[in-house]
């Protein structure tokens, strides 16, 4: 039996035995088709992965919790071209067992990097009430740590440590590369990249496992990010309204469909831009991901609920 190995290398150990510590992610109790079974996602620094406890199920699922720690021995085998485990044995693990940091999936970029793009972009900005109010909010050491820390998403895209921050840039990097296009306001669209997720700080907890907090689950990433603009634009004095009016737009109708949570549909040409260059990066990452967790010699990834398809994987 091999020692613990991390999830993204679990690929390379289909058809043998594994042991290790991983996070519990998320955990439900099934109806089989004879008995009852247990759904896993299981969680490492390097990524997550799915796993089904066949015997015993529900008194092993009583034995732990979704944030727990648990010691894992199992087979690793494909199902419909996707890796997974099945489960042997899986036991609670006791803290003195493993450290917290080794199970938190973080960003493959360097946040130093990513925070020195983020702010070269708040530079970029040269309305000055725009300026101040990104200077405000981001000026503020203990929140720009907590939006350097989150993560953009709970399971479809960027869902890591640094997530936001990444997902940020590169929203913000597709905003301007498009602004010389289209007849924008270049400042406003900016403007709206840098904060239109910055409620999510406020919608995620990190540590142990990403997970909705109570506001996050009872009020939602853009009223929560509304809010806060409004409270930091209403103490810089002569803020003015049409540009506040127009910013908090951009971020009420940034999900594009009344379907996917949005609270207006963009009604803005800046808003508009601001809504497909996010769906862009948020898309394309999530499925980037699907792809990189399908084993070597698959052709289709794991199906997207989501978007209700498979991904076929390029060869050429």
């Amino acid at each position: 039996m091999t020692d613990h190995i991390d999830i993204s290398e679990l690929k390379e150990y289909l058809g043998k035995e594994i042991q290790g510590f991983y996070l519990v992610a998320e955990k439900e109790l099934r109806d089989g088709r004879n008995d009852q079974y247990l759904r896993l996602r299981l969680q490492d620094r390097s990524g997550t992965i799915a796993g089904n406890v066949w015997k015993d199920a529900k008194n092993i699922s009583e034995s732990f919790s979704a944030g727990d720690v648990v010691h894992v021995k199992a087979l690793v085998n494909s199902y419909k071209e996707q890796i997974q485990l099945n489960v042997s044995q899986i036991r609670f693990a006791d803290h003195s067992e493993y450290r917290l940091e080794d199970f938190v999936t973080r960003s493959k970029k360097d946040p130093d990097t990513l925070a020195e793009q983020f702010f070269a972009f708040v530079d970029k900005v040269e309305n000055v009430w725009l300026h101040k109010l990104l200077q405000a909010v981001f000026g503020d050491k203990e929140i720009f740590s907590r939006f350097l820390e989150a993560p953009a998403a709970k399971s479809w895209h960027h869902n890591y440590m640094h997530g936001l921050i990444e997902h940020t840039v590169s929203v913000a990097t597709l905003c301007d590369f498009v602004s010389v296009m289209y007849p924008v306001n270049r400042d406003l669209l900016l403007t709206g990249a840098l904060l239109h997720d910055f409620g999510k700080i406020f919608e995620y907890n990190t540590m142990p496992a990403i997970d909705f907090t109570e506001v996050g689950r009872l009020i939602g990433h853009l009223s929560l990010s509304d809010q806060y603009i409004c409270e930091q634009a209403r103490m810089i004095a002569g803020f003015p309204d049409e540009i506040l009016l127009n910013l908090r737009h951009m971020i009420l109708a940034h999900h594009g469909e009344y379907e996917k949570a949005s609270v207006r549909l963009p009604q803005t040409i800046e808003a508009l831009v601001l809504h497909l260059c996010d769906n862009l990066d948020a898309q394309s990452v999530g499925v980037a991901q699907m792809l990189e967790a399908a084993p070597e010699n698959a052709v289709w990834s794991e199906y997207d609920k989501l978007n209700n398809r498979y991904y076929h994987l390029t060869k050429i």
